[in-house]
């Protein structure tokens, strides 16, 4: 197969690395190092073109393709596949009149956030300003804002691809609306992203940061962070995290953005200011440029073991069971508060998301038994609790597949897109929908 993958670098102006070239083990990497890719090149594409020609290449020879920017959602279900990396179709265009981007498939979250905060507007953006906007939307997509304007997906207005045909293509609601609707939130089965147009919204204040103390004080910052939830306005997010760094003692924070000037934030907030003194508070008037520093996300790659599940409720018996012991092997016990938007009719995969909170529990597996330990709390802790029985998709994990994020109906007419639109599997996805 080497030998036939020489050929790829005649026809594209960007790089192709094979197997015994210089840097081809690092670019063949996932941004999750827990995760092995066993692919057999990897396609550094300069633009659009490129793209389409590398599937073209592709279906002629009968090969996959597996396109990744970072690899956040890399699975080990893309050994095989030859691996496009689309960081490099990085444009940023902001229209501030009509409230539009339109990104290239390479552009991160922070990236278009700080060019519409230029323009006192914001995307959607999640806790981490590395991750693509274009990963993020095929995904679904749970943003801090998400209560306000539901699925980062809705906000999709349109798409460039590339088909299966190794054709270039724009694809809207009205030119192609069984593929549009795939795109936003049924992952990358269907199509090549190279770009996506999105609507922006306006956030000329945004209040944010994170209180943290011990983790002696949890049950009542739980207290706490169940009564603002409980009332809380669609402007308003608030995450819970019981967070263990090695090394460290335990702790407890609250992570909160608010799109309104800062006296309205500090009223909601009123619980948490009644609680001890925390250990830091980090809350200020901030852009929307600034939110990846909210949680301090790391920003180089690294290996990690994730969990999502969504609870149906969050009452005395679930907030015990979640404090009953510490989390330790886990790294961080999260809740997000979902509801607003998130709950109201989405043209999306997905749909509605009508549970009231996420959970996520992360891990780092050090060594196979710390992996073993970590996959072992996690099974227990969801166990315990009472969840849906579906997770959304962007934040399937490792031995999951779609049939854990869609509705059975969804699922079917993603599959049936997916054989019209991907006929001869040259796109492999991370979590394809076929199964």
């Amino acid at each position: 197969m080497t030998d036939m993958l020489h050929d790829l670098r005649a026809l594209v102006r960007g790089r192709v690395l094979l197997p015994g070239d210089d840097g081809f083990d690092e670019a063949g990497q996932p941004w999750n190092r827990a995760v092995e890719q066993l692919v057999p090149a990897v396609v550094e594409a300069a633009d659009a073109a490129d793209v389409a020609a590398v599937i073209r290449f592709a279906r002629a020879r009968g090969l996959a393709v597996a396109a990744q920017p970072n690899g956040h959602g890399a699975t080990t279900g893309l050994d095989g596949a030859v691996l496009l990396r689309t960081r490099r179709l990085d444009s940023v265009e902001i229209d501030p009149a009509a409230r539009r981007a339109r990104v290239g498939a390479g552009v991160a979250s922070g990236v278009l956030q700080a060019a519409a905060a230029a323009h006192g507007l914001t995307g959607l953006p999640g806790s981490s300003p590395v991750v693509s906007v274009a990963g993020v939307a095929l995904g679904g997509g749970l943003s801090w804002f998400g209560r306000r304007h539901g699925w980062v997906a809705d906000s999709v207005t349109a798409f460039d691809i590339v088909d299966a045909a190794g054709e270039r293509r724009r694809v809207t609601g009205d030119t192609d609306p069984g593929l549009f609707w795939a795109l936003r939130g049924g992952g990358g089965s269907f199509a090549i992203v190279t770009a996506l147009e999105l609507t922006l919204h306006p956030a000329p204040h945004l209040y944010g940061g994170r209180m943290t103390w011990p983790a002696g004080h949890a049950l009542d910052v739980m207290d706490a962070y169940r009564r603002i939830t409980a009332t809380a306005p669609d402007d308003l997010t608030l995450w819970l995290d019981l967070l263990h760094f090695p090394g460290s003692d335990p702790l407890v924070a609250v992570d909160a953005t608010y799109l309104g000037p800062d006296d309205a934030a500090r009223d909601l907030l009123a619980p948490l200011e009644r609680l001890p003194r925390p250990l830091a508070d980090s809350r200020r008037a901030m852009t929307v440029a600034e939110l990846g520093a909210i949680t301090a996300e790391p920003t180089e790659p690294s290996a990690g073991s994730s969990r999502a599940e969504l609870l149906t409720e969050l009452d005395d018996a679930v907030a015990k069971t979640l404090l009953a012991e510490p989390i330790a092997p886990l790294m961080n016990v999260q809740l997000r508060h979902l509801g607003g938007a998130f709950a109201r009719p989405s043209d999306s995969p997905h749909g509605p998301l009508t549970e009231p909170y996420a959970l996520y529990l992360f891990g780092v597996p050090a060594d196979p038994a710390t992996a073993a330990a970590i996959a072992a709390r996690q099974r227990a802790l969801a166990g315990a609790l009472p969840v849906s029985g579906r997770k959304p998709f962007t934040f399937l994990g490792p031995g999951e597949t779609p049939a854990d994020a869609f509705a059975p109906a969804a699922l079917q007419r993603l599959r049936d897109l997916e054989r019209r639109h991907n006929p001869n599997g040259t796109f492999r996805a991370n979590f394809p929908v076929a199964g």
